[in-house]
């Protein structure tokens, strides 16, 4: 599977690669904070020793110092990730047995 297909990819990709560099404060990282449990149960890994202990309160107010629509960037950001979420679930659903 490839992941950068799944729509919302282009921010947890980036997200992955800042928590294996000890970034857990990047918009990305703090989405695969909030998703962590589900992300790992369909078999996304990630190093989880980085993971932001209050993602969601964490992302906000990192919106907040850099835009002015914060809440609706929030929200727009939390659909994408519920996007990648479900498609990779899906994925996996279907995926052809070895």
């Amino acid at each position: 599977m490839n992941l950068s297909e799944l729509p919302g990819a282009e921010l947890i990709l980036p997200g992955i690669d800042d928590l294996y560099n000890g970034k857990a404060n990047t918009v990305g990282s703090l989405l695969i904070a909030i998703a962590a449990t589900r992300l790992s149960k369909a078999g996304l890994d990630f190093p989880r020793e980085h993971l932001a202990s209050e993602p969601e309160l964490t992302l906000y107010a990192l919106l907040q110092e850099e835009r002015s629509d914060a809440y609706s960037y929030y929200n727009a950001l939390l659909r994408r990730l519920s996007s990648f979420c479900n498609a990779l679930e899906l994925s996996n659903k279907y995926k052809a047995p070895n």
